[in-house]
């Protein structure tokens, strides 16, 4: 059984409360001024009338929680709720007068006490359930499709920075789809310019590598690939031909987005870079790369590749180290 969901507000407890630093004010004000207006457009503070059934928010929490679950003890749906003791045992004296739950004894230890829907309970946890999609599907309704797709991606990133349980591990790699060659060139840009202080230069130089490969590239000796991860793309490499040398490909264009860092991500791409080099009949494969980025500096030292070359540059602005890997490909 996995361990309970463990809530920061914990941290708001004793004496060892959190002290906000001066840079986090104007950020700590969005969120609360975030909260406040999102809770005005689900309509948490009128909820029974919002969806017209009988329970409050604090009731629909549990019977949802109740009803992903067959049986629980009622400490781990505390837990799970992070939900006051006393609030919770109001809540479930009512549920059980409504005929909406049932306590009982723990067999395995009968201090425990578990908790569960009745098939009343179980009805009305799925209209409440199918209400609420009902009316997210109306509010979601009001945006055009590329402005969901945005939300989608928003709501991705607030529960992978803030927390919700364990990240998934699964990711895979595929194919560029349509629109992912302009998310290759667009998050090359704003993450390089944000980490780094590279300029439209190196924006320039990615479009141009992206748009020959989408121009004119021989499927047999040329591929891309696309990591995606919960339902987004996350990475990108390309393997290219070296238009000098027949016999040699190039890695380009390896990235991987902040928050899917640390799964493995940047070292499948590589890899299947690599493996797409060999089978396509190439003698060696090179990469050009800046010291600065030492994540992917390792990456490669991983999959073999050996430093040949280094040369100073500011090609993007500030003062970088250009440097040239090599990995032959018996």
């Amino acid at each position: 059984m996995p361990a309970p969901r463990r809530s920061p507000f914990h941290l708001l407890t004793g004496v060892d409360r959190i002290r906000l630093t001066e840079s986090m004010n104007e950020l700590v004000a969005q969120v609360r001024e975030f909260n406040r207006d999102w809770t005005r457009l689900i309509g948490a503070l009128d909820y029974a009338h919002r969806l017209g059934t009988p329970h409050s928010l604090p009731e629909a929490r549990v019977l949802y929680e109740l009803a992903r679950r067959d049986v629980t003890a009622v400490l781990r749906l505390r837990q799970d709720l992070d939900m006051d003791a006393g609030q919770l045992s109001r809540l479930l004296t009512r549920a059980e007068a409504a005929g909406l739950v049932r306590r009982e004894a723990d067999p395995a230890d009968s201090r425990r006490q578990l908790i569960r829907l009745t098939g009343r309970g179980r009805s009305a946890a799925a209209l409440l359930d199918d209400r609420a999609a009902e009316a997210t599907g109306v509010l979601l309704g009001t945006l055009t499709p590329p402005e969901q797709e945005r939300l989608a991606a928003a709501l991705r990133t607030v529960a992978h920075l803030l927390g919700r349980g364990e990240r998934p591990r699964s990711f895979h790699l595929r194919a560029p789809a349509p629109g992912d060659l302009g998310w290759v060139v667009q998050r090359h840009g704003a993450l390089y310019s944000a980490a780094y202080g590279w300029n439209a230069s190196f924006e320039a130089l990615v479009a141009e590598v992206v748009a020959q490969y989408a121009g004119a590239h021989d499927p047999a000796r040329e591929a891309a690939w696309i990591a995606e991860y919960d339902g987004a793309p996350v990475g990108s490499v390309f393997c290219v031909a070296d238009p000098g040398d027949p016999r040699t490909a190039r890695l380009r264009l390896l990235l991987v987005e902040p928050h899917a860092r640390g799964l493995g991500i940047g070292g499948a791409l590589v890899s299947a870079c690599v493996r797409f080099a060999r089978e396509a009949g190439y003698r060696r494969m090179t990469l050009w790369t800046n010291d600065v980025l030492s994540s992917a500096r390792r990456i490669y030292e991983a999959a073999g590749f050996t430093l040949t070359g280094s040369e100073p540059h500011t090609r993007f602005g500030p003062p970088e180290t250009g440097q040239h890997w090599q990995l032959p490909l018996p």
